[in-house]
């Protein structure tokens, strides 16, 4: 599984100014989409709620 182009961008920035709380924000972020994306796969594209 890829990171979305969009995240990658944020983390860069959010590296190169050392935004700390930032890049806690958007690895949240990594690991919630990672873990939706598990389940769409696991379960034939359908989203658990």
């Amino acid at each position: 599984m890829r990171v979305p182009q969009w995240l990658c961008n944020q983390l860069i920035r959010a590296f190169q100014q050392k935004d700390r709380r930032q890049i806690k924000l958007l690895n949240d972020c990594w690991f919630f989409y990672r873990t939706k994306q598990g389940l769409k796969e696991h379960e034939g594209g359908t989203v658990i709620k």
